[in-house]
């Protein structure tokens, strides 16, 4: 039995296998959380029996995903789930889906429809995660903190913290085996979708999980949403977009108001859903520049306070923007 048999063996065993290991084509090892297919039903009042667009790939349903348990590393240009490491950071949305895709077949960069389709569960099971977003601890929880991995910023307070080294109210389930830092510590890049001039654009379905899925910004896989929720090619007139570039992400709306398409921006974590207050939605905030090609970042950094949280969405950083506060985590999907 091999070093990594053991590993896998000994993760299984202390989460009662909801965290297991997944070896990459070098055959090095990431810890995973397998995250079950949802229906819209599951989360979503009123939400028809079938599958999020998370679990969809090609018309076909796919029954799990699994998610990286920490934010990821990068090792031999690859990227890697492992506890109590400083976060990767400092590469821009091309340089994370390439090294999530380096991994292997069936390895990408997480999509903004699996993460949406965690946040919409945190929110229905009452699991909102906190985290590092506050220097080094909660900002509603002076109590939780966790351990430093990177230089202090020039007040001397804490930035990034090592992944997975906060309490289980840190993870996505409030549990030890749960996903962690999906409120603060550093922000991830996310796959599948984009604005572009304040147009909402999006990956068909789970498609972003795809190894050969074409996202440059010329991609003919781009597609927009018409308020019935038909998607169109970019730039078709009457297609939903953003107006608001600061608001909290309770209050966020759509222009035109979207109505056959709400379903499908409330199932991606583009709209709020129908009826959610602002502390149903942890009064996390939504940021956006309406100019351009900008790319999403989902969860806030160390600084973030309050308004940082699962459900926080910055559509302001072009593709090749980088910064000390941005991670990202891979995912695999047979």
């Amino acid at each position: 039995m091999t070093n990594f048999d053991d590993l896998k063996l000994a993760v299984e065993a202390l989460s009662g296998g909801k965290n297991t290991v997944r070896l990459d084509d070098l055959g090095m090892p990431s810890v995973v959380v397998p995250f079950p297919r949802l229906n819209y039903a599951d989360v979503l009042t009123g939400g028809a029996q079938i599958p999020l667009p998370a679990f969809v790939v090609d018309g076909q349903t796919k029954d799990v995903i699994h998610v990286s348990k920490y934010h990821n590393i990068i090792v031999n240009d690859r990227a890697y789930s492992l506890p109590f490491r400083d976060p990767g950071h400092s590469m821009n949305f091309d340089r994370a889906l390439t090294v999530s895709r380096n991994k292997g077949a069936g390895w990408h960069l997480m999509t903004n429809a699996l993460w949406a389709a965690i946040a919409l569960w945190c929110r229905h099971n009452k699991t909102l995660p906190r985290g590092n977003n506050n220097y080094g601890q909660d900002i509603d929880a002076a109590h939780e903190k966790s351990v430093p991995s990177a230089a202090r910023d020039t007040s001397n307070r804490i930035t990034r913290t090592a992944t997975g080294s906060g309490p289980a109210a840190w993870n996505h389930n409030w549990s030890e085996d749960g996903i962690a830092d999906l409120n603060g510590n550093v922000w991830d890049w996310v796959a599948g979708m984009r604005l572009n001039d304040g147009e909402i654009n999006i990956i068909v379905d789970g498609n972003a999980m795809k190894h050969n899925c074409n996202m440059s910004a010329t991609s003919t896989e781009w597609r927009a949403i018409m308020p019935d929720g038909t998607l169109v090619n970019p730039g078709t007139a009457g297609t939903l977009k953003y107006t608001q570039t600061s608001v909290g992400f309770a209050t966020v709306t759509t222009t035109p108001a979207a109505t056959g398409g709400a379903a499908l921006l409330h199932a991606l974590g583009l709209l709020p859903p129908t009826g959610a207050t602002a502390a149903e939605l942890g009064n996390d905030h939504f940021w956006a520049t309406l100019t351009g090609e900008r790319l999403p970042i989902r969860g806030g950094g160390w600084n973030g306070a309050a308004n940082a949280g699962v459900f926080a969405l910055n559509l302001g950083y072009a593709r090749s923007s980088v910064n000390t506060s941005i991670g990202f985590r891979a995912a695999f999907c047979e």
